[in-house]
């Protein structure tokens, strides 16, 4: 388990084996996941709670998907019972970025304020898809899917852990239209 110090964040997800030597294939959440090819240690649990430390001696790229072989894991049969399992690593494991960017991720727990309807609420998640990551946003209209492009994304406060969105009509429920 990581010191109380240790921030981690999850990068990923166990969707099943590869080969016989016992490969797990993991589906990377994150542009951040690039970091798991030269991780020197990852951390494996459920629901966030009990991650064990593993050490990878291997990964590789894999038709989207990043494969890692662990340490003392080097078996098909050994590795079976992580499939299901989140992929985490420690915060301090990232490559520190110039001082005016920060990863996505960091910008979980903050607020949201669009130019018309107001407060949307806060950042509960950030996740990748194939054209760009998209920010989960709970508040007073519910569950509101935020796309981080140049065109909604006006101004991120970081020490404020404040964005300003300018959202096209339609994006959010408005309290009359429920």
């Amino acid at each position: 388990m990581p010191n109380h110090d240790d921030e981690l964040f999850q990068v990923g997800v166990v969707t099943g084996t590869h080969g016989l030597r016992g490969d797990l294939k993991v589906r990377p959440l994150t542009e951040e996941s690039e970091s798991l090819l030269f991780a020197r240690e990852i951390f494996l649990g459920r629901e966030g709670r009990d991650a064990e430390e593993y050490v990878p001696v291997r990964a590789t790229r894999h038709k989207g998907h990043v494969l890692l072989r662990l340490k003392g894991l080097e078996q098909i049969s050994k590795v079976e019972g992580l499939v299901g399992s989140q992929v985490f690593m420690r915060l301090s494991d990232l490559p520190e970025l110039p001082e005016d960017e920060f990863y996505w991720f960091q910008m979980e727990g903050a607020r949201v304020v669009d130019r018309r309807c107001g407060d949307i609420g806060e950042v509960v998640e950030v996740f990748t898809t194939a054209a760009h990551d998209i920010l989960e946003v709970q508040g007073p209209y519910g569950e509101v899917l935020i796309p981080v492009v140049d065109e909604m994304i006006v101004e991120i406060d970081f020490d404020e852990r404040r964005l300003q969105v300018d959202l096209p009509d339609g994006l959010v429920a408005k309290q009359n239209d429920l």
